[in-house]
């Protein structure tokens, strides 16, 4: 394989895995800590042989607390003593969001930094803080390293996992460089700038190398023909790719799951992102995020050298950017379960499995609700507090207020008076406070579990640009 030198930050961190015990999780499996390997006989390696980074994009902290209590209570339980699977995680830190430009980023500058190992501009992918959003020139003098690139060079098996359009900023961070993240298909870039060298994300993609790359985004690999948005209306970059690769080409779950495991898969299950979870009218022909995952495992598992395999739940975000919270806890309930699927069904003595958002949103929890308050529903004070009140507290305008609630977006209720009553329930859109069409990102720091060999490597506060040194020096590769 090439040994390729690279300039590196320096890493100040242990090479040995630390791991305290298993931890019950509220009804959840425990993961095995180094002592349980120990009395098996399996000791944890000073490398790891695969490494699972799971990526909730949108997750943060103050949305872990509430799908901990959604989930718990989901199960018929008040659900704050609810633990999520990658709760258990021994090795646990503060990850700093920022981009070089940004005080609060957005999804291609923090996915370069965990997938490059140096934080960016906002709005770019694979490219280096010199570059001038939008310019392909720029783009191409500032080009960085991708650890999707280095996977395949050194071996191992690469598989790229998004509930969102698999061109979008976060799967696209693993093998795609670009002067914008909008750039996921020819007809999306300007027509200057298409002349000049740099190809749109759905190309890039289908001209990488990997073993599993599956999500939504049909639309940017078809001309208009066959439903897409390329330039030339017949175009096909998945029929070049099949041609190219030998891979086999999915749309639904089904085509998915019996899809040869000896050979590339592509799977696209919707024209963009995938379905909500919470969607009443959600296709049931797409798979979930827990059936992606373990279908790319299954695959990637038989490459003796090991891999790499990015998991994104995508639409986490989206649903926050709609100021619909019941919908952005179901995509993260799901996400555990997707995290709880790698836990059973890897050998954690030579896997590591890290988990983590690649920035939060303006999204509360406030208000004094009792214990075991319907996440999703308004306040109610403590049992024999001061108020003595078994209904809704009243605002100052004598309204009720819900528990969840968002800084900023669509739901605002700036300049109505009366504030209307509250929506609730899983399909609500919780109200907020300036009018925006889209909430936004919160510039918060977010959490950052690990389990694993390197797992050690996660504490303290970081930033986020040395999860890709961590990656890379779990498996050996750091200088």
């Amino acid at each position: 394989m090439m040994n390729v030198k690279r300039a590196f930050l320096p890493l100040f961190v242990a090479a040995s895995v630390s791991l305290g015990g298993c931890v019950y999780d509220g009804g959840q499996r425990s993961v095995p800590s180094a002592s349980d390997l120990a009395k098996s006989g399996s000791v944890a390696p000073a490398k790891a042989k695969n490494v699972i980074l799971f990526i909730g994009d949108g997750m943060g902290i103050s949305t872990i607390t509430a799908a901990r209590i959604y989930a718990g209570q989901k199960r018929g339980e008040t659900g704050e003593e609810n633990v999520l699977s990658f709760e258990n995680f021994d090795n646990v830190a503060l990850v700093k969001t920022y981009n070089t430009n940004a005080q609060v980023p957005d999804s291609a500058g923090t996915a370069t930094a965990m997938h490059s190992g140096q934080k960016t501009k906002i709005g770019v992918l694979g490219v280096g803080p010199g570059v001038t959003r939008g310019q392909c020139a720029s783009a191409k003098a500032n080009a960085l390293p991708l650890l999707g690139e280095e996977v395949k060079r050194r071996g191992l098996a690469l598989g790229i996992v998004s509930t969102a359009r698999i061109t979008h900023a976060t799967p696209a961070s693993v093998y795609a460089r670009s002067a914008d993240r909008n750039w996921e298909a020819d007809q999306w870039m300007p027509a200057e700038e298409r002349v000049k060298g740099c190809e749109d994300i759905a190309t890039q993609l289908v001209n990488a190398d990997w073993d599993v790359a599956i999500g939504g985004g049909k639309r940017a690999f078809f001309g208009q023909d066959q439903g897409g948005r390329r330039s030339d209306a017949d175009a096909d970059l998945v029929a070049a790719w099949t041609a190219r690769t030998g891979g086999t080409y999915v749309e639904d779950k089904g085509a998915l799951a019996s899809a040869p495991t000896d050979r590339p898969v592509l799977g696209l299950f919707n024209s963009s992102h995938m379905d909500y979870m919470a969607d009443p009218g959600r296709d049931a022909d797409e798979p979930t995020l827990t059936e992606m995952t373990q279908a790319a495992i299954a695959r990637l598992k038989s490459d003796p050298d090991g891999y790499y395999l990015m998991v994104e739940s995508g639409r986490i975000d989206h649903a926050h950017h709609d100021g619909r919270a019941g919908y952005a806890l179901e995509e993260t309930v799901e996400f555990a379960k997707a995290i709880q699927y790698a836990i059973d069904n890897t050998d954690p003595a030579d896997t590591l499995i890290m988990v983590t958002a690649d920035h939060s949103h303006v999204f509360t929890i406030a208000g004094y609700p009792r214990r075991g308050n319907d996440i999703l529903g308004l306040v109610v004070p403590p049992e024999g507090d001061i108020s003595n009140t078994e209904e809704p507290l009243p605002a100052n305008d004598g309204k009720p207020y819900t528990t969840l609630g968002y800084g900023n977006g669509p739901g605002s209720i700036a300049g109505k008076d009366p504030r209307p009553d509250p929506e609730t329930g899983l399909q609500a859109r919780q109200q907020s406070t300036i009018p925006l069409g889209s909430e936004t990102h919160g510039g918060e720091d977010v959490a950052l579990y690990a389990q694993g060999p390197g797992g050690d490597q996660v504490k303290g506060v970081i930033e986020q640009n040395l999860i890709y040194h961590f990656i890379r020096k779990a498996f050996g590769w750091a200088e």
